[in-house]
């Protein structure tokens, strides 16, 4: 049994990210992303993040993001299904105030 996903706002994240090195992953679209994304962002597109997950390390925590929280979630689930230690940024980039590179 799993249990729920840690979630994670926007604004938390960016304090962190101010603080300590965060892992986070955008799996947006490679369009969506070209728009902006949070400085230091991985882009892993949802629908390669099954067979990208070797990529990552089990060891660390992944923040997971996308537009609007939706996507982010159903691969923080699939994630932690696989034994990774992940939470979703609620509001995805809609609600991020913080920097953005392109």
């Amino acid at each position: 049994m799993f249990s729920s996903i840690s979630k994670i706002t926007p604004k938390e994240l960016e304090q962190q990210m101010h603080h300590e090195s965060v892992q986070v992953i955008d799996v947006r679209s490679l369009d969506e992303v070209k728009q902006g994304k949070i400085p230091t962002a991985e882009n892993i597109p949802l629908d390669e993040l099954p067979e990208r997950m070797e990529e990552l390390d089990r060891y660390e925590e992944y923040v997971m993001v996308c537009r609007s929280g939706n996507r982010s979630a159903k691969a923080a689930k699939h994630l932690q299904q696989n034994g990774f230690h992940v939470k979703n940024m609620t509001g995805g980039m809609m609600k991020w105030l913080g920097d953005i590179e392109a």
